[in-house]
């Protein structure tokens, strides 16, 4: 190959990587591929993408760098043919709750100016079109209209405002008017007059009265500018026929009720500015709601025993007297059930009363005070509204549930901004559309616009269906553009990055990605690989870290790191065009041409003839589902992109099971009943979150065996000799630890403009613990050593020690006998962190009835990985347990005893039972999209002979 057309590495050493040289085509889809841990993300990432950063920073001028710093070159001999580098990673992009994927994507920024400028606004009084008009129109209209009839012209003053507006009646009179139209009657103004302050007013000047005719033409214009000038743009004309009034106004006017609207920005339709936000919420399309449950969780106590949660058991304090005193009223005690109170006393508990009571406020002296009582759930409020405390903030949060703001009904926006309209559509309705049906809606557009309106829209539009037309690109058209970005899964953060370089319209850069197949179903492969294909067709380089066979088969070179993982990868063990490629020996080849695969069982289990049942779920795109767990098996719940899985499993079935077996304050989606959970004893959810977010959380800790690895070293002679206790090795407690970096091996460098950087400690080199710590010894290794071990080699050192090895041999089993004890979890993949987790809950004991449920196991692991997984999983099975997947693998999904297929569709047209069933059940279901790659995926599984023309 050309030399100016290729990324060559030379010398990778970082992390694994055994001093590689790696030549990777440029202008190419180049695919990385590899065992979990082998170092395809130490190449990709930390070696060629950290390159690329450092020599940006060194692009920058000697001033700009000191506020920088210098980044470390990362240990390699040399990289040439480095193009601007830009990574698109998992994580999710914000989760600042005001970031919503319209804003991320700047769909949303457009649409609010297309709205501003193009939007008509519609009256929410009376619904008519909002008028405006010059003040030659106005002239114009009362001589066309008004001809011959006597009229009288008001200028507007006050509108629906409580006040006496003495200094107002004076001020009018010394400006030369006598009369004005006080609440609809026209009333003679003397000096020193007023109103009731405490009633709401209308108040109209008059201006002028007079007949409408061809020669009055002057002084109607005389008055006109005059009444104009003091309702500030706004007149009314009476009609002393008919008594009609009329509103004419400079700005946005309802013709009949009067009300106005200021001229509209793009602000007004923004949730992040104070003119557009929604005065309840703020924005935020949610408020928090006292959730009487969680006030009064067993209304069989009684006050004293702690019926009323924030209060907990009786204490003398005045509160209790107070609720004594008040029972006394009321007729009940502090021993009475709160099941017996009436209604009445426990509205007064709960939201206090006006009346006067009177309370002993000290039992032994007798002391009265007399006061109202303004309610347990008013004293909460009160209490967080008032105390700057995060402490309070918690405690009262806890009795609340956040709920859809009931002014804005979650749209976020005020009122005047959901009524301008565009094609008989508001901006939240627009927001809340997916984005397949935007799409489909701004396709017919132009035919619904008219004149001005129409030639504003046309840029407007264009930029829109762009970025609309990305997004659908990648796999989304089930998001909206109201959907907040922190509910979003890593893959869809990472597509819609993609999709906002895809239109940028960049050109020679290389681009690194990892894994944006994560939560894509096979349908939307496709897509996504189309999607890839034209960003490199614009004049860029690809390398995407991916494990997905399509991807593979799509990309113009795969490069295979191997062969095994942690110390036993670092290599370059297979690379070239997918037809040669396909052709070489290395595991994934093998897998690729399916001579080794992932077995499908003989049958499928029924289970223990037990089922967990929920029925009407109904959250989010969710009709009515019911659907039945049977327990003991292995489920796996499926479906497109979108079409309501995690609506089904992560927000409505865990937290049923959750609340059930724990207390736990996270409310389900909306659902009528659930059967079946006496059949189980607990539930454990797995999921992708970090097992820490700091350099000192790692999988020592996580799992706890750092606890007995310490208790072991603090019973050595020479610990004993010394008195070190077992806080000695802890490196989050002063004594044993370095203070330097206090314990965390590294140190934070804040960087302004870029990420913060982490640089090992310059004292303890990384070890983390002072001299003295260290010289503690065993079997030769320190502490600091034992950390900076692999579980497979801590299993040796620690074959005598059973409560050690038992938790470290979890870790191995689930395939991660590669990562170190102490790595920190901060550059453990989503997979890896899962699998840490499944590792910590398969050392404890054993119930044989838990309730298993794990979110896209698969996700960064390679088919040896996924089998390994497996046999895992299926062990759990086999001892008695449930485990349930959400998957879109089908290597996983073809080994389930159960399959769920939802859908359809994804958004509003999934959240459907598609089918369910056995595997083989689910292949041969016409209606389900899963089922016809399922069908081939179980075709190769029993004919190997099988293979893709371009596999052989």
């Amino acid at each position: 190959m050309d030399p100016d057309q290729q990324l060559l590495v030379s010398g990778a050493r970082v992390h694994n990587l055994k001093n590689i040289e790696v030549s990777i085509p440029r202008n190419r889809l180049v695919v990385l591929t590899g065992l979990s841990g082998s170092g395809k993300s130490s190449l990709a990432f930390d070696t060629i993408y950290a390159e690329g950063q450092r020599r940006y920073v060194e692009s920058f001028s000697a001033y700009a760098r000191q506020f920088l710093g210098n980044l470390e070159r990362p240990d390699v001999d040399q990289i040439t043919g480095l193009s601007p580098v830009i990574s698109i990673e998992q994580k999710t992009t914000s989760r600042n709750p005001r970031s919503t994927v319209g804003t991320i994507t700047e769909v949303y920024d457009f649409l609010r100016l297309l709205f501003a400028r193009a939007g008509q606004a519609i009256s929410y009084v009376t619904g008519e079109p909002m008028v405006r008009y010059s003040d030659e129109q106005i002239l114009n209209l009362l001589l066309t209209e008004y001809e011959g009839r006597k009229i009288v012209l008001l200028a507007p003053v006050v509108k629906s405002r409580k006040g006496h507006y003495r200094e107002l009646f004076d001020q009018i009179i010394k400006q030369g008017y006598i009369k004005a139209r006080i609440n609809g009657t026209i009333t003679e103004l003397r000096v020193k007059m007023q109103v009731d302050r405490y009633k709401t007013h209308n108040i109209e000047v008059v201006i002028d009265r007079l007949p409408v005719q061809a020669d009055a033409k002057g002084r109607l214009q005389e008055s006109l500018k005059s009444g104009l000038k003091m309702g500030k743009g706004s007149v009314m004309i009476l009609d002393l026929e008919t008594e009609e009034i009329r509103h004419f106004s400079r700005h946005l006017m309802c013709p009949s009720s009067g009300i106005s609207y200021a001229d509209p920005a793009p602000n007004l339709f923004s949730f992040n500015s104070p003119v557009g936000s929604c005065s309840r919420c703020n924005g935020l399309g949610t408020v928090s709601e006292v959730d009487l449950d969680k006030i009064i969780p067993n209304p069989s106590l009684c006050i004293r025993k702690g019926g009323i949660s924030p209060l907990g058991e009786y204490k003398p304090t005045w509160i209790f007297f107070q609720l004594e005193s008040i029972g006394k009223h009321l007729g009940f005690d502090l021993t009475t059930p709160l099941s017996e109170f009436s209604e009445e006393a426990l509205g007064v508990v709960l939201y206090g009363s006006e009346e006067v009571y009177k309370m002993q406020t000290d039992k032994s002296n007798h002391h009265f005070r007399s006061s109202t009582f303004e309610g347990i759930i008013n004293f909460l409020i009160r209490q967080k509204e008032e105390l700057n405390s995060r402490t309070i903030d918690r405690l009262v949060e806890g009795f609340m549930n956040q709920v859809a703001c009931p002014k804005c009904l979650g749209t976020r926006l005020k009122k005047e901004a959901l009524y301008f309209l565009i094609a008989d559509k508001n901006i939240a309705q627009l927001s809340a559309m997916p984005l397949g049906e935007l799409r489909n809606w701004l396709e017919g557009l132009e035919g619904r616009l008219h004149g001005q309106q129409a030639i504003i829209a046309e840029e407007i539009l264009k930029e829109i269906r762009a970025r609309v037309g990305f997004l659908l690109h990648v796999g989304l058209d089930y998001l909206t553009l109201d959907r907040g970005v922190q509910t979003l899964s890593g893959g869809e953060a990472q597509r819609i990055r993609l999709a906002t370089q895809i239109g940028s319209q960049l050109t020679g850069v290389l681009y690194i990605l990892d894994e944006p197949s994560i939560g894509l179903h096979q349908r939307d492969n496709a897509r996504l690989i189309e999607a890839l294909k034209k960003l490199r067709d614009l004049g860029n380089s690809l390398l995407v870290v991916e494990h997905d066979r399509e991807m593979m088969e799509a990309a113009d070179c795969i490069i295979d790191i191997g062969p095994g993982a942690g110390i036993h990868g670092g290599r370059v063990v297979a690379e070239g065009p997918p037809e040669h490629f396909f052709r070489q020996n290395s595991l994934t080849c093998q897998y690729l041409r399916y001579e080794k695969e992932i077995p499908v069982p003989p049958y499928s289990r029924k289970g223990n003839g037990k089922q967990l049942i929920i029925t009407g779920a109904s959250g989010h795109n969710l009709k009515h589902v019911s659907v039945s767990f049977p327990l003991s098996t292995f489920i796996c719940v499926t479906g497109v992109s979108g079409s309501g899985k995690s609506s089904l499993i992560t927000e409505t079935l865990y937290p049923i099971l959750n609340q059930h077996f724990y207390r736990s304050v996270k409310k389900p989606l909306p659902y009528v009943s659930v059967e079946g959970l006496n059949n189980i004893d607990k539930v454990i959810e797995i999921d992708q979150s970090p097992i820490g977010r700091t350099p000192r959380s790692n999988p020592a800790t996580y799992t706890n065996v750092f606890t007995d690895i310490r208790a072991l070293f603090a019973e050595l002679p020479e610990a004993k000799i010394r008195g070190y206790k077992p806080g000695r090795f802890s490196f989050n407690v002063k004594g044993g630890r370095c203070e330097t970096c206090q314990g965390g091996g590294l140190r934070g460098i804040e960087m302004n403009l870029l990420p913060d950087v982490y640089v090992l400690c310059e004292d303890c080199n990384g070890k983390r613990y002072n001299r003295e710590t260290l010289e503690v010894r065993y079997h030769g290794k320190s502490i600091s050593d034992v950390l900076n071990m692999t579980i497979e080699d801590a299993l040796i050192l620690f074959s005598n020690i059973p409560s050690i090895t038992q938790k470290i041999r979890t870790l191995k089993d689930v395939g991660l006998g590669y990562v170190t004890l102490g790595q920190p979890s901060t550059t453990l993949s989503g997979g890896e962190a899962q699998r840490i987790k499944l590792a910590a809950e398969l050392a404890k004991k054993d119930t044989g009835n838990t309730f298993y449920i794990l979110d896209e196991p698969s996700t960064g692991l390679h088919f040896e990985d996924i089998r390994i997984l497996l046999e895992v999983l299926q062990r759990l099975v086999e001892n008695g347990n449930t485990v349930l997947v959400i998957e879109h693998n089908l290597d996983i999904v073809k080994v389930a005893d159960h399959v769920i297929d939802l859908g359809p569709e994804g958004g509003h047209e999934g959240g459907r039972i598609v089918a369910q069933g056995t595997p083989s059940e689910i292949a041969y279901n016409p209606e389900s999209v899963t089922g016809t790659f399922l069908a081939k995926e179980l075709q190769h599984s029993k004919k190997p002979e099988s293979i893709p023309a371009k596999v052989r």
